[in-house]
């Protein structure tokens, strides 16, 4: 195997080593050896590769073993120095910066190569903060939900913004149309256009110099997607938002503009009049709140987990989890007790199998919402659950408040009830002693791995973009 050239910089800091110790010149030993000063100059700055013939002669020349100078080791400190210089100019991170790499010369200082690698280890450091594994994702997912759990999940500032542009754009009341959207658009300087061939990084592409927001042709049933991702395009720029920094300020970002499509899709006045009538009629409900302003049933949910505790008085949860039980979105500010990891991460967290968010996928009729009790070692909470399907598998919407604010809810006359003592993991981690008896040592499951555990997020102008699609979509379209 030919030898790399990290390694043959070192074998030339060694060479060179021995001819200055010996105090020979490139040309005197060049002459020693059987080779110009030239070539001999090209060998020891890590540009050519000796034959073995001539390591032996340079070795017995200098009085040392072939061994000593084919050693991986640096000869000197300056020697580490220089080689570890010319590592770090030669990494995809240096490079994609653009900048020249620095060319070290006789005269330059230690000092000064120190302060250059100095530069080169914090890129290093940034950018493996910056680029984010999936325990960095968990703990910044963690602390924003947390965040988030503090203020009632409730924006004030988001409201007041989305409540602007619609009212800019002559929304009143009902259902956020497709042309109002637009309007919305079209009064930030924008137009919206959908094309077939959008980067498959993206759910849009802003296009800032001509005035563009480029948008899929089609989403979900009734189109909820495509004023939302819209909405979430223009939001970046109305909340003046910047290349996110890290991993933790991606999220918040991302959650600022799923917000505040959900303030402009069910406007907080409208919504909160809705709710207050409904409560005070004693029949809230998600669905009825969801057919109100054309939504889907779960941005119906996670909106009221927004405005009941600021203007009802209501604390309540909210639980996205799919098929195999496992949550994949979650809110909660009534102490439900939820499956946590070490670092308080819920996400990912295998839902109580007597919950209401997983006992509904056992109902024949999917219709209508599942109503249930549950009893839990926090105390009793009353949820209302809906199933639903899309091409990676089934998932329910749980929406669910503490006993006592049951009464203000449509389903509250239930008569199913379960009981959870989760986290204990007898309630529902381990099978019964009977069964676990029969097949002790006589099954070996194999797990299926989600691939997100092995996927950093992304690095490049954006977190998780692939900026050449990007560019290239767009000098298509320009």
């Amino acid at each position: 195997m030919p030898p790399t050239s990290l390694e043959l910089s070192t074998l030339g800091h060694r060479i060179r080593h021995q001819r200055l110790a010996h105090g020979y010149t490139l040309d005197e030993l060049g002459a020693l050896v059987g080779v110009a000063g030239s070539q001999l100059s090209l060998i020891e700055n890590g540009k050519r590769e000796p034959k073995l013939s001539l390591l032996q002669t340079i070795a017995s020349i200098t009085g040392v073993e072939v061994a000593d100078l084919l050693s991986a080791e640096p000869p000197n400190r300056r020697a580490a120095l220089e080689i570890e210089l010319e590592r770090a100019q030669s990494s995809s991170v240096f490079r994609q910066l653009g900048v020249a790499p620095v060319k070290v010369t006789k005269g330059m200082s230690d000092e000064t190569i120190e302060s250059i690698l100095g530069l080169h280890r914090e890129l290093q450091r940034r950018e493996r903060e910056a680029i984010a594994t999936p325990e960095e994702a968990r703990r910044a997912n963690t602390e924003l939900r947390l965040k988030m759990r503090e203020l009632d999940n409730y924006l004030p500032d988001i409201e007041k913004l989305a409540e602007k542009q619609l009212k800019s754009a002559g929304h009143v009341s009902g259902a956020l149309t497709h042309r109002t959207v637009s309007i919305m658009a079209e009064k930030l300087g924008f137009e919206l256009i959908y094309v077939n061939d959008l980067p498959h990084s993206t759910r849009s592409v802003t296009d800032l110099e001509n005035g563009r927001i480029y948008l899929p042709p089609a989403s979900i049933p009734g189109g909820h997607g495509l004023r939302s991702m819209a909405l979430q395009a223009m939001a970046h720029r109305l909340l003046g938002h910047k290349r996110p920094t890290d991993y933790a300020d991606f999220l918040q970002q991302r959650l600022e503009i799923n917000y505040y499509a959900a303030c402009c899709l069910m406007p907080e006045t409208a919504s909160v009049a809705f709710l207050q009538q409904a409560k005070k009629d004693r029949n809230l409900a998600v669905e009825d709140f969801r057919d109100a302003f054309g939504v889907t049933h779960e941005a119906a949910g996670m909106r009221l987990t927004n405005l009941a505790t600021h203007h009802l008085g209501i604390k309540l949860h909210f639980l996205r989890v799919d098929g195999s039980g496992a949550i994949s979105r979650v809110y909660e500010n009534d102490d439900l007790p939820l499956p946590m990891d070490v670092t308080g991460a819920v996400d990912g967290q295998m839902a109580c199998r007597k919950f209401s968010a997983r006992a509904a996928f056992a109902e024949q009729n999917r219709t209508t919402e599942h109503y249930q009790y549950t009893d839990t070692p926090a105390g009793t909470f009353w949820c209302s659950t809906q199933t639903g399907s899309t091409s990676a598998g089934e998932f329910s919407i749980t929406v669910g408040v503490p006993f006592d604010d049951a009464r203000w809810f449509r389903g509250r006359e239930t008569q199913k009830r379960a009981t959870s003592t989760c986290p204990d993991e007898s309630c529902c981690r381990r099978a019964a002693s009977d069964v676990a008896g029969r097949w002790a040592g006589k099954a070996w499951p194999s797990a299926r791995v989600h691939m997100q555990m092995f996927s950093p997020l992304p690095r490049g102008a954006f977190p998780g973009v692939d900026d050449n699609e990007v560019y290239d979509f767009l000098d298509r379209h320009a």
